[in-house]
């Protein structure tokens, strides 16, 4: 990490767990564990836990996001929720693209692209994911997939509005399977994502650009991932679930 660059960031990403009386008790066991000005705490939580979420973790350091929004403002969209309903709750962030919803839920890059622009435009910041599958990796594709869904998932966006995304590398086959990239295959890609935003946008808008590992990441690993230098956070599953590893990982990021 470069923190004098760029902004650390820990993000817990629940996916569909956690009812809201157990997120309350989940964050209410999390404040105490996780003070910390070393680096941001973030957690992404179904959409009915949002508002326990939001309420319980007030007064702390911890910051609340969704898991996902819709790319347009309203409409016939059954069981949707758009962007600017999140901003008005309070929410911060939302994770654009994980590849659970592209693998199960039909989700592309351009509608990664999409989802982002509307997040950004209501004024939320977007934790855009990339990854590839162990296929890919083992058809020595990785880059070049990687610098597609980077670019596509930005096109269209300023360098302003690069403020306001951070990007997490996911490699599909170490998602949920307890495998984990080694620190210098999620160093490699993260430093090729940060060399394709610069290519888009310049030096400068590169080296503040926040990137994340996502996959597995957990109390065992985290200090080795978060040496790295163009690893500058985690977006954690897991993990993220159960307070002293989250408070582990958080340390770890903040001791970085």
């Amino acid at each position: 990490m470069k923190k004098d660059l760029r902004k650390a960031i820990i993000a817990g990403n629940w996916k569909m767990n956690k009812t809201p009386n157990e997120t309350k008790e989940l964050i209410a066991q999390m404040k105490p564990l996780v003070q910390t000005n070393g680096c941001e705490v973030l957690l992404c939580v179904p959409f009915v836990d949002l508002c326990p979420a939001l309420k319980t973790a007030e007064g702390s350091n911890i910051k609340i996001g969704a898991e996902n929004c819709h790319f347009e403002k309203s409409g016939a969209f059954t069981g949707e929720i758009s962007a600017d309903m999140l901003k008005e709750m309070g929410v911060e962030y939302v994770i654009i693209g994980h590849s659970e919803r592209r693998q199960y839920f039909g989700e592309t890059d351009e509608t990664v692209n999409k989802r982002a622009t509307a997040a950004i435009n209501a004024g939320l910041k977007a934790i855009i994911c990339v990854g590839e599958t162990l296929t890919q990796r083992e058809q020595g594709i990785t880059s070049e997939l990687i610098s597609m869904q980077t670019k596509i998932a930005l096109l269209g966006l300023s360098e302003e509005q690069l403020k306001n995304v951070v990007i997490a590398y996911e490699p599909v086959w170490a998602i949920g399977t307890g495998k984990t990239a080694t620190a210098e295959e999620a160093e490699e890609v993260c430093a090729h994502i940060r060399n394709v935003v610069k290519g888009l946008y310049g030096e400068k808008a590169a080296n503040a650009l926040t990137i994340q590992y996502g996959g597995s990441m957990n109390a065992k690993n985290a200090a080795e991932l978060l040496s790295k230098e163009d690893i500058d956070g985690g977006l954690i599953g897991g993990a993220s679930l159960k307070a002293e590893d989250f408070s582990v990982i958080v340390k770890a990021a903040a001791n970085g």
